[in-house]
């Protein structure tokens, strides 16, 4: 089977877990969201950031980044049982490392806390919950480390599907906590919390079987001054900031929020959960399919395969995010008033909200892209370069935010983040073109114009019930809904009509894969 084909296979499978744990995600965002948009959901999604950054630095992006490279190398270029020592010597760092931060977060938090939102200081009763609940949810990041070096190996052994379906085990762990634990709490949002904890305990116990029935198990091993472990760190090192320049910036965006109005923190989580629900589905499961074939093919030497990865997953991010974007962009009310506006979601909240979409949604193929550019550079083992984008990439996110948030308020913060966001992308491509050779910058060119005049019928449905009067009355739900799903199966079933007709390549590579076995 050729790589695109094995990559298309294991981003469907990856692609479905990654919708049911988005669709779960949503749920559990619909119960937060119940108490509305104020000081305890300010609080709560201030605190969660914090674990949430650090694991994205020492979890799944600089690990999967810096350890699917090296332990694919030595999975094919070496024996099995090297491979799997190189593991456990690498969890045994991990673990280490991991106990360390979440003793320090925990004991610090009083001083992490003013940092990231220096707007609180200002109210106590919020600054103090938000101390609380970091306290709460810290070791949230020890289990969900564990839990993305497990699926590191999974996916390096081209196993995805339980990787992927883990998540969705953590939302729905985190739903059933939170029913249960705000029944007995007072404060319910420490219930919340509490909840995200647990989640992240068994998405990590859940992939263990899986893990066990390839013969593998993790056990401690203290002899880590091994040259694997040492280039694996090599490389995680400088990728704490390259991969995770995305959560960086939205740490940028919750330390400006916290200085505007109360709920702009929490406008911005929704407004970027949304952006998060294509994005997770279909442009991290290409990601996180595409960067074991590149690893292989860096590993091969074969550098003409890896461009030709690199074009496919483009092609296939652009030819899903695109019109993903059109429909957010003209949709974002109606969405939002579907899933939030309930209990103490206001119309206000609602619009807030939808303020954030709008200027995230800008920027989605470039968050898309970015996602596929830079595991090219991983596979390569570089990960120096795409720390210094990510440093032009912050820097101007900052100078961005600064000037745009006093007419546009969290909205350019959004758009801040957006704009750095194709800035990154932009830089990457123009490296990796210098150093590997044209990658069929014309079929990518030629693809992107057919999904862009596809795209135009998206535009004229979803513009058309955007514009009815019913978004600005109250109830009315069993119509809005009915409404809604008529716009979005309609923009699909259009878009996907117009790709036949233009002969759109992907839509003809995805056919024949999916329609045909082997």
């Amino acid at each position: 089977m050729s790589e695109t084909k094995k990559i298309t296979r294991a981003a469907g499978k990856i692609g479905l877990a990654t919708l049911t744990s988005r669709i779960l995600g949503l749920i559990r965002d619909m119960v937060v969201a119940r108490l509305g948009a104020g000081l305890a959901t300010d609080a709560f999604y201030v605190a969660y950031r914090i674990p949430n950054l650090l694991r994205e630095l020492l979890a799944e992006g600089s690990m999967s980044a810096g350890f699917i490279p090296v332990f694919t190398e030595y999975w094919t270029a070496r024996s099995k049982q090297e491979a799997w020592e190189l593991a456990c010597k690498v969890f045994t760092v991990l673990l280490g490392i991991l106990l360390l931060v979440c003793a320090l977060g925990i004991l610090f938090s009083a001083t992490i806390v003013p940092l990231i939102a220096p707007g609180f200081t200002h109210e106590g009763g919020k600054l103090d919950l938000t101390i609380y609940l970091t306290r709460i949810m810290f070791p949230y990041l020890l289990f969900i480390g564990l839990a993305a070096l497990t699926m590191g190996v999974l996916n390096s052994i081209r196993s995805f599907g339980i990787p992927a379906l883990a998540p969705a085990v953590d939302n729905f762990v985190i739903i059933a906590s939170i029913f249960i634990l705000t029944w007995f709490l007072k404060d319910p949002i420490v219930g919340i919390a509490i909840a995200v904890t647990l989640g992240g305990m068994a998405q990590f116990l859940f992939q263990l079987p899986t893990l066990y029935k390839q013969g593998l198990f993790f056990k401690l091993n203290f002899r880590i001054n091994d040259p694997g472990v040492k280039k694996i760190f090599t490389l995680i090192l400088p990728t704490l900031l390259g991969l995770s320049v995305a959560q960086i910036n939205l740490l940028v965006n919750t330390y400006f929020a916290s200085l505007l109005a109360e709920g702009s923190v929490t406008y911005l989580y929704y407004g970027i959960r949304l952006i998060h629900f294509p994005l997770g589905i279909f442009a991290i499961a290409i990601a996180t399919a595409i960067l074991p074939s590149l690893s292989a093919q860096a590993a091969k030497k074969d550098m003409q395969g890896l461009k030709e990865s690199v074009s496919f997953g483009l092609r296939l991010v652009f030819f899903i995010s695109f019109p993903a974007m059109i429909g957010l962009i003209f949709l974002r009310v109606p969405i939002i008033q579907i899933f939030f506006q309930h209990g103490d979601f206001t119309y206000a909240a609602t619009q807030g909200t939808a303020d954030a979409v709008l200027f995230y949604s800008f920027g989605l193929w470039a968050f898309a892209g970015v996602r596929i550019v830079i595991p090219a550079f991983y596979a390569l083992q570089d990960t120096k370069t795409p720390v210094k984008i990510a440093m032009v990439s912050l820097l101007a996110n900052i100078v961005l935010s600064l000037i745009l948030m006093g007419p546009l308020k969290h909205g350019g913060l959004a758009l801040a983040t957006a704009l750095s966001s194709m800035l990154n992308l932009g830089a990457l491509i123009w490296i990796l073109r210098k150093r590997l050779g044209p990658l069929e910058g014309r079929r990518i060119l030629d693809s992107h114009l057919k999904v862009m005049a596809s795209s135009l019928a998206i535009f004229l449905i979803c513009y058309g019930v955007n514009d009815m009067g019913i978004w600005l009355m109250k109830g009315e739900n069993f119509e809005k809904i009915f409404y809604l799903v008529l716009a979005i199966f309609g923009s699909i079933a259009s878009y996907l009509f117009l790709q036949y007709w233009m002969k759109g390549e992907e839509l003809r590579f995805l056919w024949k894969t999916f329609a045909k076995k082997g």
